[in-house]
C-alpha cells in the first residue's frame, strides 16, 4: 500500500500487477471505484482484485476523496471532481496514457460512467454493479445520507465501539460522521446530474452492468442496457444491492468474462492505430 500525490490530495493506493509478470501495455489497467461513505478499497480486494490480477491484469485500487485512509478535504465531493481525482491519480501513478477498465460498484459505478462519458478516449470498459442511475436515485441519496448524518452528530457511538474493542466499525462510524457532517459530500450529491439516454448512446466502450434481481436500481440498468450500443445486463436471482458480498464466484467469472473482451477490443484498436499509422506517408516523401 501506498500515498500517492495527486492534485494536491494525499490518495491511499494499492497497486496489484498482472501474476503473469508480462507488461502488456495494450491491455487496459483494471481500476476499481468503491461507494459512499462507509466503503473502502478493501471491499474489493478478496472477492474480485485478487482474481482480476491473477488473471493477468494489472490492477489499482484507492480510497476516493475523504474515504479510507485517503485525505479528506472538506469540499470537492461532486462527480467532476471525482473524475479528475481518478486521472491525476492515474498520472501520477505513470499510467496517464494507459487504457482503462473501470469496475465501479453502487455509486463508484455512477463515478465509472461520469469518467466514460468524460474520456472516452482513455476508458476501454466500464464494469458497473449495482450502479444508482434512475432519476430518483439522488433525492433518495440525499434523504438517506442526511438521516444518517442526523444519526451520527454528536453521537456517543463511536467511544463505544473503541470501549467494546470493535476498532474497525469504531474507525468506519468515525469516518462517516466526518463525511456527512464536516464537508460538502451530501450538498454535491444533491447538487448532481442524472444521466440520459442520449448520455448512454454516446458510449462506445462495451458495459456490463450487474443487479441483484429484488434491487431497485434494475429499472436504471435497463435503461442504460437498452440505449447503450455496447451494453449487457447480468441480473443475479435471488440477491439484492450487495451483489458484491454475496455473489463472489458469479460476478468473479462474470467480470472476468468482461475484461477479456475489452482487452480484445483494445488491442484490436492498438493495432489498426498502429496500422493506420504505417499507412501515412511520412513527412517529405513523395506520394506517386
Amino acid at each position: 500500500m501506498a500515498v500517492v500525490l495527486a492534485d494536491s490530495l494525499r490518495f491511499h493506493v494499492q497497486r496489484l500487477p498482472a501474476a503473469d509478470g508480462a507488461d502488456a501495455p495494450d491491455r487496459p489497467v483494471v481500476v476499481f471505484l468503491h461507494g459512499l461513505v462507509v466503503d473502502n478499497l478493501s471491499s474489493f480486494y478478496c472477492p474480485l482484485a485478487l482474481p482480476v490480477a491473477r488473471a493477468g491484469h494489472e490492477v489499482v485500487l484507492y480510497d476516493l476523496r475523504g474515504h479510507g485512509r485517503t485525505e479528506r478535504p472538506a469540499s470537492g465531493y461532486d462527480s467532476r471532481t471525482a473524475v479528475r481525482d481518478l486521472f491525476a491519480l492515474l498520472g501520477a501513478l505513470g499510467l496517464g496514457q494507459r487504457p482503462v477498465h473501470l469496475v465501479g460498484n453502487s455509486y463508484g459505478g455512477t463515478l465509472a460512467l461520469h469518467a466514460a462519458l468524460a474520456r472516452p478516449d482513455l476508458v476501454a470498459g466500464l464494469t458497473l454493479l449495482e450502479p444508482p442511475l434512475g432519476g430518483a436515485w439522488v433525492e433518495n441519496m440525499v434523504d438517506t445520507l442526511s438521516a444518517a448524518a442526523l444519526s451520527l452528530e454528536d453521537s456517543p457511538v463511536p467511544a463505544e465501539l473503541l470501549t467494546l474493542r470493535l476498532r474497525k466499525a469504531a474507525n468506519l462510524t468515525a469516518i462517516a460522521d466526518a463525511l456527512l457532517n464536516r464537508t460538502s459530500l451530501i450538498d454535491d450529491i444533491a447538487a448532481s446530474r442524472t444521466f440520459t439516454p442520449a448520455d448512454y448512446a454516446r458510449l462506445r466502450c462495451p458495459v456490463l452492468t450487474v443487479c441483484g434481481e429484488h434491487s431497485e436500481l434494475v429499472p436504471g440498468a435497463r435503461e442504460l442496457a437498452r440505449h447503450a450500443p455496447r451494453g449487457a445486463l447480468r441480473i443475479l436471482p435471488g440477491l439484492g444491492h450487495d451483489v458484491l458480498k454475496e455473489s463472489s464466484g458469479v460476478l468473479r467469472d462474470s467480470v472476468l468474462a468482461h475484461l477479456d473482451v475489452t482487452a480484445a477490443q483494445a488491442a484490436t484498436t492498438v493495432t489498426a492505430t498502429a496500422a493506420q499509422a504505417a499507412a501515412r506517408p511520412r513527412a517529405g516523401a513523395l506520394v506517386l
